[in-house]
């Protein structure tokens, strides 16, 4: 890491929220929304699957996993994107992730150049952001560079304005859709538009697409199917998936990254010196997990009662909207730190 990295690194959100409450008394009893964790039990048959393969805790797995697991992920994603079988190799295409957040933090580092148009990498980073893009950025030598998310962009990240000097140094780009916080969700113009740039500049999509199966209506167009129509590969994307929303699971850190062999090849070198496997019941029950759609659509069918009430109590708020994906209400507050303080002193929720 490079002299004063560390100090650059942005704080955790958590942190940040911490310092702000401390010696404020909540109001009233705690409700707890900081963590952006799903609330509905974990699916039964899924728990049922860890305790029969739980003495397989006694063995060291493969930094790949197994075949089970990653032909189960390979047939999710062939389903949920419409995409052809040859699109999706198991064997050389997938790779298991103890959490999507892993992936996406270990990722630049094998992206890195030594530099890039003679000068020091960049990666494009949303703003707001997901605090593991721009530390795993710094982390691996790089220069995040933040890209605005506003309302007359359609709190999409506008690409397109970043200079050209820096998108000659870029090596990568991150990308969540749906978004966190915001809930919106990219289409296949987008998506395209985004590929193009990358096409044009030599960098990276770095898809985070951990919540693409929580939705009303119509499901999220993804990374990879766009990518495949136009070009037959799988080039120049890195898409991560996760079953922490989409099955209530987030204690499992269970996930998935799919690409191009060379790349997912890279990461797998790299996770094989400094990740961590998953162990044998967790790919079982993730197999299972991404095996069945049909406790994805239950869940999908409790966020719509719950989006029903939030639109009856806040509908009538400015700037009130039903997010395209996810699970999150973005609502324009003013002064977030004093909102923050205001909920938490008068109503007790964090």
């Amino acid at each position: 890491m490079l002299p004063g990295r560390l100090a650059a690194m942005p704080p955790s959100p958590f942190t940040r929220l911490r310092e702000l409450l401390t010696g404020i008394e909540p109001g009233k009893p705690e409700i707890n929304l900081t963590i952006g964790e799903p609330r509905d039990p974990p699916p039964e048959f899924v728990l049922d699957v860890v305790k029969k393969h739980a003495a397989e805790f006694g063995k060291y797995p493969p930094i790949q996993g197994n075949d089970i697991f990653r032909t189960s992920c390979a047939n999710w994603a062939k389903r949920r994107y419409n995409l052809p079988d040859a699109a999706l190799d198991p064997n050389t295409q997938i790779l298991p992730l103890n959490g999507s957040r892993e992936g996406l933090f270990y990722a630049p580092f094998t992206l890195m150049p030594e530099s890039k148009a003679g000068a020091r990498p960049v990666f494009l980073v949303p703003n707001p952001f997901y605090a593991t893009y721009p530390t795993s950025v710094l982390s691996a030598g790089a220069e995040p560079y933040y890209v605005p998310v506003r309302p007359e962009t359609g709190f999409l990240p506008d690409f397109w304005s970043v200079p050209k000097d820096i998108l000659e140094r870029t090596v990568g780009a991150f990308f969540c859709s749906p978004s966190n916080p915001e809930g919106a969700t990219a289409d296949a113009d987008y998506w395209q538009r985004l590929f193009a740039l990358a096409d044009q500049y030599d960098f990276t999509v770095l898809a985070d697409e951990c919540y693409t199966d929580i939705y009303d209506a119509l499901p999220p167009v993804g990374a990879m199917a766009v990518r495949h129509a136009a070009t037959g590969t799988l080039n120049r994307v890195l898409s991560f998936h996760s079953l922490s929303k989409r099955s209530n699971l987030p204690g499992l850190r269970s996930g998935f990254v799919a690409g191009a062999p060379e790349a997912i090849a890279k990461l797998q070198a790299f996770r094989n010196t400094s990740g961590v496997q998953m162990p044998f019941p967790t790919l079982a029950a993730s197999a299972a997990a991404w095996d069945d759609d049909a406790h994805v659509e239950l869940t999908r069918a409790r966020y719509r009662e719950r989006f029903a009430a939030a639109t009856r109590l806040l509908g009538n708020r400015p700037g009130f909207r039903l997010p395209g994906g996810g699970f999150y209400l973005y609502l324009d507050v003013g002064d977030g730190p004093a909102a923050a303080k205001k909920l938490w002193a008068e109503a007790g929720v964090r």
